[in-house]
Parts: C-alpha cells; structure tokens; sequence
C-alpha cells in the first residue's frame, strides 16, 4: 500500500478541549478509546478478583468460606463482567482508536453516538455491580446463582438483582448496537480515498463482521431477558411451565445470541493477530482474500448453530445431527484462518517481541481449542461431557487466548503508538511467560476433571478431585497475581521511556504508522490517498 498524505495538522488551530469536559464529553475516537480501554481494565480485575475466589473455594474439598448462593452468584458475575465488561469494551476501545487511522479518517463517521455509546456501557457496567451488592442489603434477596446462561426457571426465583441484571443486559446491548452501528457507517463512508473494501486492513474486516453480528444477535437475547422480565412481574408464562411456558425457549433465545457472541469476541483478536504476524514475520500476510471470506463465513455459520449447546434437551436425531454438522464446520475457516498465519511466518525473518509471542500462543492454545471443541461438537461425545469441567476447560481455552491474549497482543503492538514511548520489553516477556505458566496450570487439568465426571458450578466436590484442583487453584493465582504486571507495564509507558519512532517496528505497514507516535489530537486533517 502506497499513501500520499499530509501531516499538516492543525491542533494549534482548535481549542482542545481539558480536564473533565475533555473526558466526559469527549467526541474524539482516540479519547473515547482510550475510555473504552481504562473501563476494561477496571472490569478485568474485578471479574479476575471472582475468579480468584472462586479457585480459592475450590482449593480443598468442602466449603470454606463461600456458601453456595454466593459461589453460583460469583461464577455469574464472573462470566458476565469479562464478556461484557472486559473483552468487549477493550475491543470496542481498540477499534475507536485504530479504524480511522487504518483507514485514514479524521474521525468515526458519528462522534457524539460514540460517546454515547460508552456512556451507556459505563451505567450498565454500574449496574451489573450493583446487582452483586444488591443481596446484601435488607430485602435484598437471593444473588443470581444461575450461571451467565440466567435459564428459567431458576431466573424466575431469584431475588431483585436478576431484575438489576435484566436491565444491565439491556444497556450493554444498546450500547453494543449503537458502536456497531458507528462501525459500520464509518467503514462503509469515511475510507481515504482509493481504499477499496479489499484494500482495507483485515482489523477493520474483522470488526465489519463483529459489528453485522452484534446488530443481528443483541435483539435476540434483549427479547429473551425482556419475556423473562415479564414472566417475574406482569403475570406472563412465556418460560414459566405452570402457567404453559416453555423454558427450553429462552435456552433458544439465549444461545441465538450466546454462540455468536463467541465470534464476537474472537474475530477482533484474530484481525489484531493478523497484522502482528506479517510485521514480526517481515512478510505480507499470506491469503488477504481467504482470511477475509474465512471471517465472514466464520461469522454467518457461526448464526446457524447455536443449538449445539442444547443437545441434551430432547431434540429430534435430524436437529442434532444438523447442529452438529454445522458445528464441525465452521472448522473449516477457523483451520483456514490459522494455515494463514503459519504460512505468513514460513520462511519469514521472524524476530520475536511480547505482540508476536502472544501471537504465536494464540495460535498453539486456540488450536488445541478446537480440538476439543471438535469433540464437544460430536453429540455422543457431548452428552458424556456436557455440563462437567471439560466444558470450563475447553471455553477458557478457547476465550482467553482466542480474545484476552489477542487484546494483550494488540495493546503491546500499538502502546508506543498510542504513548509516543516503548514499552519494558524485558518485563512484557516476563509478563507474557508468567500468564502462560499460570494459564496452562489452571486449565489444562480441567479436562481431566472433566473427563473424570467433576461437574461444573459447585461449590464442593468429591475428595478425588483433590489434586488436580490444587493444581488449578495455583495455576489461577500464579496467572491472576501476573496481571498485576500488565497496567505496571502501560503506566511506565505511558510515563515516559525511549522514544518511539512514527513506524515504531521495522517491517509495520499501513495508514496508521504514518502519523506521529503519539497521533495528534486531529489524526488526518486531510485524507491520504492509497494507490
């Protein structure tokens, strides 16, 4: 990609704006992204902190200090928070930052629904905090102990906090459908000119098809939280089985959303991962045209086979074997999308800095993924496992390197783009290994759990589980205690440290590195041209 532009820009020209105005209502992408980033954070270690608890519950047999309601209600929480609350608000950050310098834009295409949007995450994420505290105070009633799934009719007892939670869904999916929109607009309608949907950075391909399927997938799970809040208040029974309703409904409305939903956080880290590789690899990415058509097959498969979460509920053998071989499917361009990045990294000059590590562990971890997705795919298979610690294994597998690790590979990749700084790269190595070690230690030996019969979201188990939960419980407080390193890291960065060049690494290629480091306060004040 070749580029004529100008870096006459103009910020002594504009009053820009300071202190809290320049925050609060800020319409600039780069601040609101930088919002974006700070509140996942926040929600990161919150959601982490359950975690943690929850593995130190799980440390021996018996209960120690959590009483189940409040265990269930943390594993909630948990789910919720990073899902909601961590991954896709540190996505939505990077694509407020990145997009309109990938694609030569001034700004996103609606600045004022940008800073809307992220205020209504900031209010739901208050709210999915409350409905935490909620059951504690007088008249509180019992916490939402029914797993992220919230399945009636569980969801249809408990106390005030569900009806907290309800309304945090429907937040968070405004919010969702408001920044997709946004995305979309400003892909569509503010690319320099001479970029061609083909010639636009597979970050912002990535992000299209996240953006489609937010806005196809949110009004799903919004109808279904919305029937349950009319069945808990207003009488109706459209989940309640007394009054005629039928709970397996919402466990369809539910995963119309939820399976999608693991796309959505999926596809921004593999469009993350897709630049990474052919910088560190000092070659262009190998198949530009496959990776774009596997993320969209990805994406409209991925619509048509929620169902493959539900085959204990008693569907016919011709529904399974359809949902199953779906499922299977979507392998295809999920495996093309990996035989991409290893055939950009054949034979190229790799050097191996944190961005291109993390790359490389997304890679093997997500691979073995889906492998045992594969097997959870098979119904026989499935049935043996469903509901046990096979399940927790192999969807942390396939989340937290699949998402987390591509947002960590992502945020080492562009900080001294974003600060003007380099990052401790001795530390960043240190970081990356000690997440490594730690994950591995808490996961992998929950397939054996798993296999051996352990059921998930219980608060005590059977006392031959014993050794392969300590091992889990140090795994998580090896790979928790670790994170404390990542905002050390971006704080020192962002302090100050050698000085990053517009380029920043050797073989980086695109829009985005031909603006200062860090980009001034108005990115493009006239659009580069690509030839």
């Amino acid at each position: 990609m070749s580029t004529a532009i100008s870096l006459d820009h103009h910020d002594d020209h504009h009053a820009l704006p300071h202190g809290w105005r320049r925050w609060l209502l800020s319409t600039n992408h780069k601040d609101i992204g930088t919002l974006y980033m700070i509140f996942a954070c926040v929600m990161l270690f919150s959601g982490g902190l359950m975690a943690m608890l929850i593995r130190a519950e799980l440390f021996m047999p018996g209960i120690q200090f959590l009483q189940p309601d409040l265990y269930n209600n943390l594993v909630t929480n948990h789910a919720l928070i990073m899902v909601f609350g961590a991954v896709m608000p540190a996505a939505a950050g990077m694509a407020n930052w990145m997009i309109p310098l990938m694609i030569g834009a001034p700004d996103m295409a609606l600045p004022r629904m940008n800073n809307l949007s992220f205020w209504i995450l900031v209010a739901g994420g208050i709210m999915l905090i409350m409905s935490v505290v909620v059951p504690f105070l007088p008249g509180g009633g019992t916490p939402v102990n029914t797993g992220w799934t919230l399945y009636p009719p569980l969801s249809l007892q408990v106390g005030m906090s569900m009806d907290l939670l309800i309304f945090t869904v429907h937040l968070l999916g405004v919010s969702s459908i408001l920044a997709s929109i946004n995305i979309i607009v400003t892909l569509f309608n503010t690319r320099a000119p001479g970029m061609t949907l083909m010639k636009m950075p597979i970050f912002c391909w990535a992000w299209m098809v996240t953006a489609f399927l937010l806005i196809l997938i949110m009004p799903a799970l919004a109808s279904g939280v919305t029937m349950l809040l009319f069945d808990r208040h207003f009488g109706t029974s459209f989940f309640n089985a007394a009054g005629g309703g039928d709970p397996v409904l919402f466990q369809h409305l539910f995963w119309f959303f939820g399976h999608p939903e693991v796309y959505v956080l999926l596809l921004p880290s593999m469009g993350i991962v897709a630049h990474i590789i052919p910088t560190f690899a000092r070659k262009p990415l190998f198949g530009y045209t496959s990776m774009v058509g596997a993320m969209v097959s990805v994406g409209a498969i991925g619509m048509l086979v929620w169902a493959h979460h539900q085959y204990t509920i008693g569907m016919s053998l011709a529904a399974v074997t359809y949902f199953m071989i779906g499922t299977i499917l979507i392998s295809i361009p999920v495996g093309l999308m990996i035989v991409n990045f290893i055939a950009t990294m054949w034979r190229g000059a790799m050097t191996f800095e944190t961005p291109m590590l993390f790359s490389i562990a997304i890679i093997v971890l997500f691979t073995f993924a889906g492998m045992t997705g594969v097997m959870l795919a098979v119904i026989p298979g499935d049935i043996q496992y469903h509901d046990s610690y096979f399940v927790v294994a192999h969807f942390h597998y396939a989340l937290i390197p699949g998402a987390l690790f591509g947002l960590y590979a992502g945020t080492f990749f562009w900080l001294p783009k974003w600060t003007g700084h380099m990052y401790d790269e001795k530390l960043a190595k240190l970081f990356f290994w000690l997440t490594m070690v730690g994950f591995n230690l808490t996961f992998f030996p929950q397939h054996f759990l798993g296999l051996a019969g352990m059921p998930r979201r219980i608060v005590d188990y059977n006392l031959v589980f014993t050794e392969f939960n300590k091992m889990s419980s140090l795994g998580a407080f090896i790979f928790g205690i670790s994170q404390i390193l990542l905002p050390i890291i971006i704080i020192k960065c962002i302090r100050g440290g050698e000085k990053a060049s517009d380029g920043v690494w050797e073989a980086s290629n695109g829009l985005e590195w031909t603006l200062p480091s860090p980009p001034p306060f108005h990115s493009f004040t006239e659009p580069p041209v690509v030839k």
